[in-house]
């Protein structure tokens, strides 16, 4: 007989319109690794919250059997205080304080009104080795890069004598270096003793670390694979997941034909906005086609976003120097507002802290970036905007009740979907597509590329930057490698390879990626 640590029973759970969980079970072995997997808007954050406290006793039905107990959690204090900790994907970390006081904010040690600092970096500092990290505690959380920014989450967590470790997402900013070390700590951990539970869309990291894997499918409870005993291959997850076979992750594009040259970059420089002597696009020359996807890969730090967002009207950095041509004419974009109106469209990587406004209905979203529009002489006709909306939520097959709706309730892949639409509707020729598909399941991700590949079939034009290799492999007609913020390769996608792709990623000499260009 197993030992459980948890059982979850007959959970339910519903919001105006929507049942959420509807009669979930879910059990979770002492000492295991766990992964719950499903597509967007499957359930699977909101069972976490339900068993974290953050959404308390008596809003939710069922049982919550934690250590043989049954726990009634009115606020996440409670659930701590009795070893479960849960890590959310958006890091709770305050940037301008030190990873020691990051890690016992809420948990301060000391007595009430005097906190011994001497103990709180101690403390911290034992964390901070137990996860592998060797920054002074006294560093402040913006100094250090996003995947040390997730381990001291996960330090904070231990410091609150965590038994059970719920991690939403922990992977989905980090490049594939920090992803695999934060894997392989799970791992020992779990030797240690420690039961985690795991929420991911990257099913390779599933499959890799994972003894148990719940499946959910529209608030339901599918199946659970055992690791040993079931096929956890990437393909059957996937089946699980969205219900049906899926037999090419990267639907084909036919009858596109690229044309004439419509974004032209030439000799583009960007510093930083802060640390002004540092240069952080040096010298980046390139061009995408009418109907053409163009790929940007690179690890995280390379100068992705800080290209793309420089050029849509400046967005980003200090001392911008180069020249942009549209159409083959050169145009000054010194706002974003001049940059929409030459028809360049910036989907940004942050859907919720810069894309969308959360506490706003879709409706509103759907039309920000194109308000004249839907409006006459200031004043805007809601009726319109409503039409617009549910014009574009059938396009995109956005699921939710209404247009109505506020953002902030819709699965990421839904909020996706209706940041898609915005700039859709603002009918742009360009469109620079930053981590399209970040942190949404395989079966949004389709859909995603079936819009991506309309938009060129129509003659629009895209740039998508992506941190996952495989995607940029299986969407783009060509491919640009940035390093240390320089073009280092090109290929065009039938030259292109994972291989080569990372020999010019990992190498910090330009001319070495110049070389593999040529190969």
């Amino acid at each position: 007989m197993s030992d459980n640590i948890l059982e979850m029973r007959g959970i339910t759970k519903e919001f105006p319109g929507v049942k959420a969980l509807d009669n979930v079970n879910f059990a979770v072995e002492r000492g295991s690794i766990h992964a719950l997997v499903g597509e967007n808007g499957a359930g699977k954050s909101t069972l976490m919250n339900v068993l974290s406290g953050w959404y308390p006793y008596g809003s939710y039905s069922g049982d919550i059997v934690y250590e043989g107990e049954v726990c009634k959690f009115s606020k996440i204090k409670d659930s701590e205080e009795k070893g479960i900790v849960i890590i959310h994907q958006e890091l709770a970390l305050v940037p301008y304080m030190s990873i020691g006081e990051n890690m016992f904010l809420g948990n301060e040690q000391g007595k009430k009104y005097a906190i011994n600092w001497d103990k709180t970096h101690a403390e911290a500092t034992k964390y901070l080795k137990v996860v592998g990290l060797t920054e002074s505690s006294k560093t402040l959380i913006k100094d250090i890069g996003v995947g040390k920014q997730q381990m001291v989450e996960i330090a904070k967590a231990l410091a609150k004598n965590a038994r059970l470790m719920i991690l939403d997402e922990p992977t989905s900013s980090l490049n594939e270096e920090d992803s695999q070390a934060l894997l392989d700590l799970l791992l020992e951990f779990k030797k240690q003793g420690m039961t985690s539970i795991i929420i991911s869309h990257k099913i390779n990291e599933v499959s890799y670390v994972a003894d148990d894997i719940t499946i959910l499918r529209d608030g339901k409870t599918i199946e659970t694979l055992h690791k040993g005993v079931d096929d956890i291959s990437e393909d059957r997850i996937i089946r699980g997941m969205v219900g049906r076979e899926m037999d090419d992750r990267f639907p084909k594009r036919h009858g596109v034909k690229i044309g004439e040259v419509a974004l032209d970059v030439k000799h583009w420089n960007v510093y930083h906005p802060i640390y002004t002597e540092k240069k952080v696009i040096d010298d980046v020359s390139f061009h995408v086609r009418k109907g053409e996807v163009v790929g940007f890969s690179g690890l995280m730090g390379a100068g992705r976003t800080e290209l793309a967002m420089s050029i849509f009207g400046r967005s980003y950095g200090t001392e911008i120097s180069g020249t942009v041509e549209i159409h083959g004419k050169e145009v000054k974009l010194h706002s974003p507002r001049q940059a929409i109106d030459a028809g360049l469209a910036y989907v940004t990587e942050d859907r919720k802290g810069s894309g969308l406004i959360l506490s706003n209905p879709i409706s509103v979203n759907t039309t920000l970036a194109n308000l004249k529009g839907v409006s006459k002489r200031g004043v805007i006709n809601r009726d319109k905007e409503l039409a617009v909306a549910e014009e574009y939520r059938k396009k995109l097959n956005t699921k939710t009740p209404s247009v109505r709706q506020n953002v902030g309730n819709l699965s990421g892949g839904n909020q996706q979907k209706v940041l898609l639409a915005k700039w859709m509707y603002a009918d742009p020729d360009i469109l620079i597509l930053d981590e399209p598909t970040r942190g949404i399941d395989v079966g949004a991700k389709y859909e995603i590329y079936c819009i991506i590949n309309d938009l060129v079939a129509a003659g629009k034009s895209v740039i998508m930057i992506s941190s996952e290799l495989p995607e940029v492999l299986g969407m783009s007609d060509r491919i640009y490698v940035l390093n240390e913020g320089r073009i280092v390769g090109e290929f065009e996608a039938k030259d292109a390879s994972q291989e080569k792709i990372m020999a010019c990623i990992l190498s910090t000499d330009p001319a070495k990626g110049e070389k593999e260009k040529e190969q």
